[in-house]
């Protein structure tokens, strides 16, 4: 047959379409399977070649599931709401809608042309307002329990984009949409307080098969440390303390060992106290300069140590009763802990950098370092610590300092957390908009859920405004409202929701995407939940996935979903490089589009190409040549059927066929599709050597590589007269005693070394083992004028002489 792929590809999609062979079937008696990928933002420039590696995985395991027999829910939506559709529709003065509209269109294009069996059926987008209604009511469900909450902080403000960050959106001190710096600004935020959620987002993980670095990146983030908060006594020379400065530490057994305290330059303890300040116009420059920094820039470790030492206020060593100085520097923040910190300059290299600097003292409290040339941060003997001195377990050291802290009333027990709440508002136009009202008479107030949903105004001028307020905000209509309360007149919120909203519980409307009445019908929730396997990216471990994690187990919580983590098993691909082993991107001229793949050599091809290129996690560069080698293997593929005229199987090839059956079924659940790739290619050549093979060898051959390359193994199945659709065939299954070797070939050892083989069958016994390898001259004579004092065998496996 010849592997005509531009007549192949578009007549099985279009068969596949018309049979509607993707299409899940709500409470089917076959088990489910719920596969799911991470949908695409549909941009302008369509699909690249990391979409298809991403997408790939899970594919491959939808064909394989169905194969199997199972009900398989596989859908694809798209995250169109954000700030890259509003900054090109700004560029073009074309609205985000229209724009938004093409690219999904572009987008379906790609995914059919690629051969991908997905749902459309299911097809959602997050910009539709019959979608976002949900993610509204959610919100509202949020507000309704507390979780939502307004503060005025530093937030991270992107100049460029006109908006307001996460932390997670600005990692590094730079706009994850446009890599601009980040700046602070103060500001009123509304945020979601995911911080109440930090224990359970770390106990789910003990129930979830995600991959261990998956796991450690979320445990990092959210960053859980137990320690103490200790009170500080604020003091300005007189006897009686003015206040008291709370702090957070790990290391309560270092207290002796505090010579300074630290608080952020935004404290409010400053303004409070700022009469007593005799140096406050320096604090108030020192303040200013901070603030022109991001809050990436005031953390980093490595920098110049800056600061200002407060004249005229310091604080009391809580436990030694000293007067120690209190500096302000930009490392401390308010938005973690408490704000303030004690130093403990002799075990913490940053303070010994910042007393070295500043002039102030080091007191040494743990044994085994040389505090004279650095901070010593290793564990050791207490010493200059009066009630702990002696001791060198830093367990017992804590628990000792704890109980005197509760008994002296100065400090207590304690949990904290890196993690932020999670700032949840954007500036712009292109999102969801927030279903608040504000009313002078019953304060913050939500849309009724039956106005629902509160849709975005359709606009001309949808630019950001200059002072940092949404451009919802200069629509009349759209502001000036009635309170649902009271009656009277009030206004609504103009920010909207930040694009991680949307996809914070999407794989929960694929489970019934066309119902008006609830974001899903419960028992269909029950049927499909939780999502059997999910792929995506490593960078999104830290954002999407803790936040969609975190929306999921308060809907658990409050009776809305059946499962309490969304994802049973969580999976993720390594990057394609470019050609030059670069990360892709178009200024470096480096970046493959896969529909030219596609018109080139055919989507199986690419398909395949890109799974059988390195290991699913590991990142590889692109190869032309690697591409063009599997095409060449899908040619051989395609000339299968020239050879498939045996009546009878070929004993020598069943062995073969069933160990190809088992490492490929295995090495799909394992997520090896190069190996499995790598051993069908190793059958066709067995196949090939042989000269000729059964039709139904040629079945099997063709199941097993289905799930890789369906358009030609459909043609191949159609015709050597095939029944139905291969997509529905079902997967081969191996018999386990035909995947062992009739005959064997195994090394034998004299002394240790490796002397010769010898052939013999695979249930062979030490005696007939041994009588082999004496009638083998290679191998025999090393026994000539020694003795044989002992023989190892393992059936199979060793055959080892020992001879003196």
């Amino acid at each position: 047959m010849k592997y005509n792929f531009k007549k192949i590809e578009p007549k099985w999609q279009a068969k596949w379409n018309e049979a509607q062979a993707f299409k899940a079937v709500d409470f089917d008696k076959r088990p489910k399977w719920y596969g799911l990928v991470e949908f695409p933002y549909p941009s302008g420039a369509g699909m690249h070649v990391g979409h298809i590696k991403a997408y790939s995985s899970v594919e491959v395991l939808a064909r394989k599931r169905r194969m199997q027999g199972y009900n398989v829910l596989f859908p694809m939506g798209f995250d169109s709401f954000g700030l890259p559709a509003e900054n090109y529709a700004i560029k073009t003065n074309t609205h985000p809608h229209l724009i938004t509209e093409k690219n999904i269109e572009h987008f379906k294009d790609q995914m059919r042309q690629v051969g991908f069996s997905f749902d459309w059926t299911r097809e959602i987008a997050t910009s539709h307002a019959d979608y976002y209604k949900w993610t509204q009511w959610i919100f509202l469900q949020l507000f309704d329990k507390g979780l939502v909450f307004r503060a005025k902080t530093l937030v991270n403000y992107c100049p460029h984009c006109k908006v307001v960050l996460s932390n997670e959106d600005s990692q590094g001190g730079k706009c994850d949409i446009c890599h601009s710096d980040v700046v602070q600004l103060p500001k009123d935020v509304w945020y979601l307080r995911i911080t109440q959620y930090a224990d359970k987002l770390l106990n789910g993980l003990e129930d979830v098969d995600y991959p261990e670095s998956i796991k450690q990146q979320q445990v990092s983030w959210i960053g859980r440390s137990t320690g103490a908060f200790v009170n500080f006594e604020l003091t300005d020379g007189g006897a009686e303390a003015l206040d008291k400065l709370e702090i957070y530490t790990t290391r309560c057994d270092t207290l002796y060992g505090v010579t300074f305290m630290v608080v952020a330059p935004e404290h409010p303890a400053l303004d409070k106290y700022k009469d007593k300040i005799t140096n406050f116009d320096e604090v108030l420059k020192y303040r200013e300069d901070a603030a022109k920094k991001t809050e990436f820039q005031r953390t980093q470790l490595v920098k110049d140590k800056t600061g200002v030492k407060i004249e005229g206020l310091k604080a009391i060593n809580p436990i030694t009763g000293k007067q120690i100085p209190i500096f302000i520097a930009d490392y401390v923040m308010m938005g973690y802990g408490t704000g303030a910190i004690m130093a403990v300059p002799a075990h913490d290299q940053r303070d010994y950098d910042f007393a070295k600097t500043f002039g102030v003292d080091i007191v040494e409290v743990i044994k085994g370092g040389d505090i004279e040339k650095e901070a010593y941060t290793g564990d050791g003997e207490m010493v200059n610590s009066d009630i702990l001195n002696g001791l060198t377990n830093k367990k017992d050291s804590i628990a000792k300092m704890l109980t005197v802290l509760e008994e002296r009333g100065i400090g207590h027990k304690g949990v904290q957390y890196k993690m932020k709440d999670w700032a949840f508002n954007r500036q712009r136009y292109w999102g969801e908009p927030i279903p608040l009202i504000h009313c002078p008479q019953c304060g913050t107030v939500g849309v009724p859920v039956e106005e629902l949903p509160l849709t975005l105004p359709d606009v001309e001028n949808f630019e950001p405004g200059t002072d940092g307020q949404s451009p919802l905000a200069k629509i009349d209509s759209f502001v000036n409202c009635t309170c649902p309360k009271c009656g009277g007149p009030a206004k609504r919120e103009t920010d909207t929701m930040p694009q991680w909203a949307g996809s914070s519980w999407y794989f929960l409307r694929f489970c019934d995407a066309n119902n008006d009445k609830a974001f899903a019908d419960q028992d269909k929730l029950k049927y499909w939940m939780p999502v059997d396997h999910y792929n995506g990216g490593m960078e999104h471990v830290t954002r999407h996935l803790l936040y969609s994690r975190f929306w999921h187990q308060f809907l658990y919580d409050n009776k809305f979903v059946p499962t309490p983590e969304p994802y049973a098993k969580r999976t993720y691909q390594g990057l394609i490089l470019g050609p030059d082993g670069e990360k892709m991107s178009k200024s470096k001229g480096n970046v493959i589009d896969p529909l030219n793949i596609v018109d080139l050599y055919g989507a199986d091809t690419l398909r395949a190409y890109v799974l059988f290129m390195s290991d699913y996690t590991a990142a590889a560069p692109w190869s032309d040549e690697g591409v063009r080698g599997v095409k060449r293997f899908l040619d051989r593929v395609a000339g299968l059927t020239d050879i498939a005229t045996l009546e009878k199987e070929d004993p020598s090839l069943e062995s073969k066929l069933h160990k190809t059956i088992k490492k490929v079924t295995d090495d799909i659940e394992r997520m090896k599709f190069n190996t499995a790739i790598a051993a069908l290619m190793t059958l066709i050549n067995d196949f090939t050597k042989a000269g000729a093979i059964t039709k139904d060898d040629l079945v099997v051959f063709i199941k097993l590589l289905h799930p890789f390359a369906p358009h030609l193994t459909e043609e191949i199945y159609e015709e050597i007269g095939g029944e139905g659709l291969l997509t529905l065939a079902k997967w081969p299954e191996y018999d386990e005693e035909k995947t062992k070797d009739a005959v064997i070939n195994m090394g034998v050892q004299v002394n240790g070394k490796v002397r010769g083989n010898v052939d013999l069958p695979a249930e062979a016994t030490q005696d007939e083992a041994v009588e082999a390898a004496k009638a083998n001259p290679q191998i025999s004579k090393f026994f000539e004028g020694k003795n044989i004092v002992k023989v190892i065998f393992v059936k199979g496996k060793i055959l080892n002489f020992v001879v003196k």
